[in-house]
């Protein structure tokens, strides 16, 4: 196999004639392949309306090419036994970067879905500033190199950065926007590797859509609980994005009547008293205020406590801390009734960093859109907690890059 073999399938460079259609058929194997797992000859030329001989051919050629493998014979109940074909997965892989406001999360992904291997938790300090791309960039080459796997086969990275994203033409308006670049184009130059960039709530959805807790589900709302709030929306079974892949900005809608001024530039969004860096402030204020916590325990300063810090100490049972979620959560339902009243879901995920606390902070919500949404609209609404958790961005990311490059290959061709 050679590390082109993929893009030599899905490329339409030099072919026409019979060499385009085979490689349309191909694909066409690659994505039954993809969506049934394994597969014989026969099922194979039944879901491409062609010839088993024909068949045949194009799955041996594939075979020589390293992306599928004869598993072997099936059982049957009657005649010969027919082997069944499926994807190699180590024929190649995707990174999927989620980046947090204190830490980054990367994922490996193989041809097959499977999650090979993943460093959780990252130290990193997100800032719009060159010197902390830089980390980012230099966090992920180390990743690379402490992976067993031939390296040339990472065919794609997906990062998935907070704030306002435009997932096509790759530029992000609220981190690393200082060259007139595309951040994914630098990115890409970097790393030698096809980068795509995301919006971190959606990426979380993606994963939790694909991945997680959705099954049958094909309206589903997932709201991203960390130091700001994000949304990834599932609308009939797609992915949301609004026209310029800035759909799902939940954190952004004038709920309050406040003087705060939220990171945006406005005033009174619901980040501004329903987000962990709310949570964070109403902390800090309370300690001021003379209440105590075992947060600050060991001389800990007010200034650096941190947001898993107070999840930490909900898991303890700190009182202070419980009461001050409750009363965010109680507000996310209140922003959050807003959204069901409009979009009617089947179902609502709990994703993100506030979400760890499980019941403490989805029960004050639940009861928030119990008091302020339409009952015959609520009622038909679950409130779940992400499957996924800390994992559920880089799968999402690595889905997303896996996705997106077999995309863009495929429409090469149009």
């Amino acid at each position: 196999m050679t590390t082109h073999s993929i893009f030599e399938v899905f490329s339409e460079e030099n072919a026409t004639g019979v060499a385009y259609k085979n490689k349309s058929l191909k694909r066409g194997i690659i994505n039954h392949l993809d969506e049934s797992g394994n597969s014989t000859i026969t099922e194979m030329a039944q879901a491409l309306n062609i010839s088993v001989p024909k068949t045949t051919s194009l799955v041996n050629e594939l075979i020589q090419d390293g992306l599928i493998r004869d598993h072997g014979k099936i059982d049957s109940t009657g005649g010969r036994r027919a082997s069944m074909y499926g994807l190699v997965a180590e024929s190649c892989y995707f990174i999927g970067v989620d980046v947090k406001h204190d830490y980054i999360n990367i994922g490996l992904l193989d041809f097959k879905k499977n999650l090979v291997s993943s460093k959780m938790r990252v130290p990193y300090k997100l800032e719009n500033t060159p010197a902390s791309l830089q980390q980012l960039i230099q966090a992920i080459r180390s990743f690379i190199a402490d992976q067993t796997i031939d390296t040339r086969n990472i065919l794609a990275v997906c990062f998935n950065l907070s704030g306002r994203i435009n997932t096509k033409s790759g530029y992000s308006y609220s981190y690393f926007h200082f060259n007139e670049e595309p951040l994914s184009a630098i990115m890409e130059k970097e790393l030698g590797i096809r980068t795509f960039l995301e919006n971190d709530s959606r990426a979380m959805a993606y994963g939790e859509f694909h991945d997680g807790i959705v099954h049958q589900e094909r309206n589903v709302l997932f709201v991203n609980l960390d130091y700001g709030i994000g949304l990834g929306i599932l609308i009939d079974g797609k992915v949301y994005y609004g026209k310029s892949g800035f759909g799902g900005e939940f954190g952004h809608i004038p709920v309050f009547s406040n003087e705060i001024i939220c990171h945006c530039g406005k005033k009174g969004c619901l980040e501004t008293e329903a987000s962990g860096q709310a949570l964070l402030r109403v902390f800090r204020e309370s300690i001021g205020n003379g209440s105590t916590s075992s947060v600050m325990k060991n001389g800990k300063k007010v200034n650096d406590v941190r947001l898993a810090d107070i999840m930490e100490a909900i898991r303890q049972e700190d009182v202070l801390s419980i009461e001050l979620i409750a009363g965010i959560g109680e507000k996310i339902g209140r922003g959050l009734a807003v959204l069901i009243n409009i979009f009617n879901p089947e179902l609502v995920i709990l994703g993100g960093t506030m979400a760890e606390t499980g019941d403490y902070i989805r029960l004050p919500i639940r009861s928030a859109l119990n008091k302020y949404s339409l009952s015959l609209v609520n009622n038909d609404t679950q409130v779940k907690l992400s499957k996924l958790g800390e994992k559920a961005g880089l799968i999402g990311g690595c889905l997303i890059a896996r996705n997106n490059l077999l995309t863009a290959m495929n429409n090469q061709q149009d």
